[in-house]
């Protein structure tokens, strides 16, 4: 999938989502509550921020690994393989269980 056809599927799947809005240019993300649930990479790889017993079931069903980004492995991320992304909404839903996620987290922000 080239990245042009995967921000048009990220974009898709958060339209597809209520109370989710894309930010970012270069690298597309979504955040709540201060956190950020998904990102594009720079790889062109969708990562989406779940729960430990959520990665573990689509580490076993579909083969999801760690996301990284800019070199660092992301902390809670999956990274999403060409079966997940070419299934019809279920980029959407995880998507939005990476928002109950974050949303059951402390508020996070800016560190001082």
């Amino acid at each position: 999938m080239t990245r042009d056809q995967l921000i048009d599927l990220f974009e898709q799947a958060i339209a597809a989502a209520a109370g989710i809005d894309r930010k970012g240019k270069a690298n597309p993300y979504t955040s709540a509550n201060g956190h950020m649930f998904s990102q594009i990479n720079k790889d062109d790889q969708l990562g989406i921020r779940l729960p430990k017993p959520r990665q573990k079931e689509l580490l076993d069903e579909y083969g999801a690994g760690p996301f990284k980004s800019y070199g660092a492995t992301m902390r809670d991320y999956v990274c999403l393989t060409d079966e997940m992304l070419n299934t019809p909404g279920f980029v959407t839903a995880l998507l939005l269980e990476g928002l109950a996620f974050v949303s059951t987290m402390p508020p996070g922000g800016k560190k001082k």
